[in-house]
């Protein structure tokens, strides 16, 4: 009896100190998110770049960074990298609304009809705080049928 609670008691220090770990690991991680937000905000572009990249080290599936770095590579005017950008944050949330935003005035710009079409659409099903650009993509659109 008293080897099983000394085992137990051993699992229940490993796991402690397992969670201990893990939250002092995200809240760095969350760090250079912050750090990077505050730079994008300063408009310090290149500075914030590296650090949303850090982010995306230590926590891979940061949907926030690669939209932060797609925001940066729009004013850069480096549509490729954008794209790139847009399309993580659309695996990691596929209901975006600013992401699906993005890529749709990518594709209006590239003159994609048929894609851009179908993310107005999708567009306006998930739309949560950015509802009052549907028509602006419309509009945009319009301007490209064929």
């Amino acid at each position: 009896m008293f080897l099983f609670m000394k085992k137990n008691s051993f699992l229940v220090q490993i796991i402690l100190i397992f969670f201990l770990f893990s939250k002092s690991l995200h809240a760095s991680n969350s760090i250079h998110f912050d750090e990077g937000e505050y730079l994008f905000d300063k408009k310090k572009f290149d500075e914030s770049k590296i650090f949303f990249e850090r982010d995306l080290i230590f926590n891979p599936q940061s949907a926030k960074s690669y939209l932060y770095l797609a925001k940066i590579f729009n004013i850069k005017e480096n549509t490729e990298e954008e794209n790139i950008n847009l399309k993580n944050v659309l695996l990691l949330e596929p209901n975006n609304d600013e992401a699906i935003y993005m890529l749709a005035l990518i594709k209006i710009n590239l003159s994609d009809y048929k894609k851009a079409n179908e993310l107005i659409e999708k567009f306006d099903l998930v739309c949560k705080k950015l509802c009052d650009k549907s028509e602006e993509l419309k509009s945009k659109l319009d301007k490209l049928k064929p």
